[in-house]
């Protein structure tokens, strides 16, 4: 499976689920679509999550997750950045870019309304679920690596300073006040 193949999977999984918004729900969806795919497949879809996970691990979508959940350990966001996998490819890849597109999202302008936290640790598992289902055993151990890359020395401040955030993320700072 390629990233294509995988984001073509979250897609579909999308349009099959009554909120596309309710990111465990299309994470459970995809490992159960990922499920019928052959066992190599399967595998392949692990380094295609774990390469895109490492794609959108920048402190300045850090900082994004910080402001919405109200605070962000490591474990934090990659369950932020799960939920953001399972928002589809454009939204992914727009926020990537740029983290201050959030903003411009009607579930984070719910959730700031609403004071809700958006993550999905349950994406991080959709290629492990689906393999469980489809062999009945778990990954192998070597199924993939992970290539965090190192983080931006400039984004490194306290994400606990309001004004430095409204500075680098306005949009988003505005709908998180202190």
């Amino acid at each position: 499976m390629n990233e294509q193949q995988f984001w073509q999977l979250i897609e579909a999984a999308r349009n099959q689920v009554s909120s596309p918004n309710d990111g465990e729900d299309v994470a459970r969806r995809a490992a159960s679509q990922l499920a019928t795919h052959p066992a190599e497949e399967i595998v392949a879809a692990q380094q295609v999550l774990w390469n895109l996970m490492a794609d959108s691990y920048t402190n300045p979508l850090w900082a994004a997750a910080y402001l919405i959940n109200g605070g962000c350990s490591d474990d934090g966001f990659d369950y932020f950045r799960g939920w953001l996998l399972t928002q589809g490819r454009e939204t992914f890849e727009r926020v990537v870019a740029d983290p201050d597109a959030l903003a411009e999202l009607p579930i984070v302008r719910a959730s700031a309304a609403d004071g809700l936290d958006l993550e999905c640790e349950e994406a991080l598992s959709i290629v492990w679920s689906a393999h469980i289902v489809a062999t009945g055993s778990q990954l192998p151990d070597d199924a993939f690596t992970i290539r965090y890359p190192e983080l931006d020395p400039t984004w490194d401040f306290d994400f606990d300073d309001h004004s430095e955030m409204t500075h680098r993320l306005p949009r988003l700072a505005a709908l998180y006040p202190k």
